[in-house]
């Protein structure tokens, strides 16, 4: 199977690139995603060894700020099933998870991260999902062409 590419956006202030870094072996679970689309992609596209941009949201500069990896495919968020978490998903039922997440580990943090404004202004990227009208999806693929202008972007 091909090698697929995404983007997963995080506000810096709930968990940022940094995080991931100090994070136990620089990895991490991508928990609380709670929207169908992005859940189906975590279940049953993403797949280990798949790049993903680890894109900063809702922030003053929000853009790409590095690269990690997919080390494992989808599995049940644990969240949905803790009444103390915030992702707490009271009609989840272990039995039959609605929310899946995956793990992904850091590979590199741009010097100087790609922001949203150089995507838009890319007429190469013009039809990223990122910047498609409507599109606020957390995680989303992201094509092998855009992929490559964001890598080159970056340095």
């Amino acid at each position: 199977m091909a090698k697929k590419y995404w983007l997963v956006k995080s506000e810096p202030e709930s968990f940022s690139i940094d995080d991931l870094i100090k994070s136990k072996n620089q990895t991490t679970y991508w928990d609380g995603v709670r929207n169908y689309q992005a859940r189906n992609f975590l279940r049953d596209e993403m797949k280990k060894g798949d790049g993903v941009l680890f894109y900063h949201s809702s922030n003053e500069t929000m853009g790409v700020f590095g690269i990690c990896e997919i080390v494992k495919e989808g599995y049940p968020d644990h969240t949905q099933f803790d009444p103390d978490s915030h992702h707490y998903f009271p009609s989840a039922d272990p039995k039959s998870p609605v929310w899946f997440m995956v793990d992904i580990k850091f590979i590199k943090k741009f010097s100087k991260p790609v922001t949203l404004q150089d995507i838009k202004d890319n007429p190469k990227l013009k039809n990223m999902r990122l910047v498609q009208r409507g599109n606020r999806l957390s995680v989303m693929p992201v094509e092998k062409n855009e992929w490559d202008e964001i890598l080159k972007m970056s340095k």
